[in-house]
């Protein structure tokens, strides 16, 4: 086992859309942050849609923006068809979405997480989170590196203890050939007080 050098005060597991708005917020507050990846290519991936808004999501990406966020100035960087939808509806039901280019969004997002100031981006997997007394210090890689900070989140999303329903098979995965975030970290948080439901 090795001990990072570096002492962060915020460490991100996982750089989907969330992970890196939580990322860049902590370092554009001038907190040391650490952001970790399963695969550097893939920050930022929309895995199958390239959505950003609509009535779902609308809201919440409204907010973001509104708070300094960065996917809906990404959006506007690398979107390709922007429209207003149920235009012949009353005004609650209507809602801004953007489709987006994929590829372009996935590598202006990594370019913009990598000018950042205060934010160290790692390809790796996480599979402990460390605790001691009931409080998290850090991770520890699968290749047995340990990364300190003060701060841990999770924004693993569908990959931690995903499962890939085709069919009546059924088999652990992020997305479709991407690897699962491990058991280990749903365990250690169930320790330090973060029961997992069962589905």
């Amino acid at each position: 086992m090795s001990v990072f050098p570096k002492h962060y005060g915020v460490i991100v597991i996982g750089a989907g859309h969330a992970g890196c708005e939580a990322a860049l917020a902590a370092a554009r507050l001038g907190v040391p942050c650490c952001l970790l990846t399963i695969n550097l290519d893939c920050i930022a991936a929309m895995s199958c849609n390239p959505a950003v808004g609509g009535l779902a999501k609308g809201h919440l990406v409204r907010e973001v923006d509104a708070l300094g966020g960065e996917m809906a100035k990404n959006t506007d960087v690398t979107g390709i068809q922007f429209r207003q939808l149920n235009t012949s509806k009353g005004p609650a039901v209507r809602s801004s979405r953007a489709q987006s280019d994929m590829l372009l969004y996935r590598l202006s997002m990594k370019q913009v997480l990598e000018d950042q100031e205060n934010l160290d981006v790692y390809q790796a997997m996480v599979g402990r989170i460390l605790a001691r007394e009931g409080r998290v210090y850090g991770i520890e890689t699968t290749l047995g590196q340990e990364i300190h900070a003060s701060t841990v989140v999770v924004t693993t999303g569908t990959f931690l203890k995903g499962l890939i329903h085709i069919g009546l098979n059924r088999f652990p995965a992020g997305r479709m050939g991407d690897q699962i975030s491990l058991q280990q970290v749903i365990e250690i948080l169930g320790r330090i007080g973060f029961p997992h439901r069962k589905a």
